[in-house]
């Protein structure tokens, strides 16, 4: 979109990451944003506290959001976008100068004549692979966005180099999506790795959840900026780690030892007993991790 000067309103379709961090931006510049979004919350994939958090603090700075909306129509009239659709089987009705269209993105296979030669694709063109990269043809692999799983550069890069060896040498690798790290780049950001409370649950585990808001953390206390929280969720029966959920200014930075925790097994206690530290972000980790047994607001600084 060529904007010659900044609307005084736009209207965002979507409310993942692409959308939230564009609606942001767009809304700290002086625009009036209307973020509307199919499904229930914004941010739908991630932890429901997190994303409810989130949208408390966008709301804060002006962001306007319409969820579980499904459009109807959208009609350009007068210089104007008048968005028409239905929330909850209501009607609603949205106008802006501009529209901005976050809802997704596809593989881009056409023209490539894959179903031609026997590989098979999905409804949304995406290139269907097993668990080791190999597609419906045992000579061809495919890797990266075009798979339409993971859609993310440092995915991409890692899937590659499984396929190259699994397609060169006959290796049997197996590409392992469970400790994937995620960041969004709002203000606020989200950060998160592994499976949220939600699916955890649904996969009929056993778990114990924790959840430290940032105003624990003596960096953000430091910083005077306590907004966000982080959420850890562990199997309740071999103490492992699973999940780790992060909002917070600096959350892309504290995600990573976490990843590290959910991808070789790390357990709660052993993050417990592991120095982190002092006046850094990354400490909250090791806090929410005392916080599943202990009440942090007592500890005195570094405690164990």
């Amino acid at each position: 979109m060529e904007l010659k000067e900044l609307p005084r309103s736009m209207i965002v379709l979507g409310a993942n990451a692409v959308g939230l961090e564009l609606a942001q931006v767009f809304a700290r510049a002086g625009v009036l944003v209307s973020v509307v979004e199919l499904l229930p919350r914004i941010a739908p994939f991630e932890d429901e506290e997190i994303s409810a958090a989130l949208r408390s603090y966008l709301e804060e700075e002006g962001l306007q959001f319409a969820t579980s909306v499904k459009i109807e129509q959208v009609e350009r009239t007068d210089g104007r976008y008048i968005l028409n659709g239905t929330q909850d089987r209501d009607p609603i009705s949205l106008d802006a100068e501009q529209l901005l269209v976050a809802t997704g993105r596809r593989p881009n296979t056409a023209g490539l004549r894959l179903e031609q030669v026997g590989v098979q694709l999905g409804q949304r063109g995406e290139v269907i692979v097993d668990k080791h990269l190999q597609t419906s043809i045992s000579h061809v692999y495919a890797a990266g966005d075009v798979t339409g799983e993971d859609m993310f550069v440092y995915v991409a890069a890692y899937s590659g180099g499984l396929a190259a060896e699994n397609a060169l040498n006959g290796s049997t690798k197996v590409y392992d999506a469970s400790y994937i790290p995620r960041v969004t780049f709002t203000d606020p950001q989200i950060a998160s790795a592994g499976l949220t409370e939600m699916q955890a649950r649904q996969q009929g585990i056993d778990v114990k959840v924790s959840t430290l808001p940032m105003n624990y953390v003596p960096r953000a206390l430091a910083a005077r900026d306590t907004r966000g929280l982080i959420k850890l969720v562990a199997d309740a029966a071999s103490d492992k780690l699973l999940g780790a959920h992060i909002l917070a200014p600096e959350a892309g930075e504290m995600i990573q030892s976490a990843v590290l925790a959910i991808r070789f097994g790390i357990t709660v206690n052993q993050l417990r007993n592991t120095m982190f530290p002092y006046l850094t972000s990354v400490e909250g980790i090791k806090l929410a991790a005392l916080a599943f047994e202990k009440d942090v607001a007592m500890l005195s600084c570094c405690a164990g």
